[in-house]
């Protein structure tokens, strides 16, 4: 499983990471490997990570590359405010590398639990 958040330490993708730390036992047990990416680097990941005790890894795609590549980054509107940065996505990906599923509507503080459901489907 591979997610794409804005921003480290920012209020939903603290939300959300942690949704994923507290559900990381039933992903493992089920055999899913948590990635977050983000366009933070590297030393912001470890700090975040750091600070809410994050079990998995954090991607640093500071080149865009990769959410480039699948498809997340991209415009972006807040508060009348118009801008490029990663758009809140994730991929459900198979054994064998095929995506299963892509998440486009993603309620942070929910959303380990939608990918669990939608990993039994």
């Amino acid at each position: 499983m591979l997610y794409f958040y804005p921003k480290d330490d920012t209020p939903g993708c603290t939300k959300e990471a942690c949704s994923f730390r507290d559900s990381f036992a039933k992903f493992k047990k089920r055999g899913i490997e948590v990635l977050g990416v983000s366009l933070d680097s590297e030393v912001k990941h470890k700090k975040f990570a750091r600070k809410y005790d994050l079990p998995f890894r954090l991607l640093a795609d500071t080149d865009r590359a990769i959410s480039e590549g699948f498809g997340t980054y991209g415009e972006k509107k807040f508060m009348g405010r118009t801008y490029m940065g990663i758009n809140r996505m994730t991929f459900l990906i198979d054994e064998k590398g095929k995506i299963k599923k892509i998440f486009t509507k993603v309620k942070p503080e929910d959303h380990a639990a939608e990918v669990l459901a939608a990993f039994d489907e």
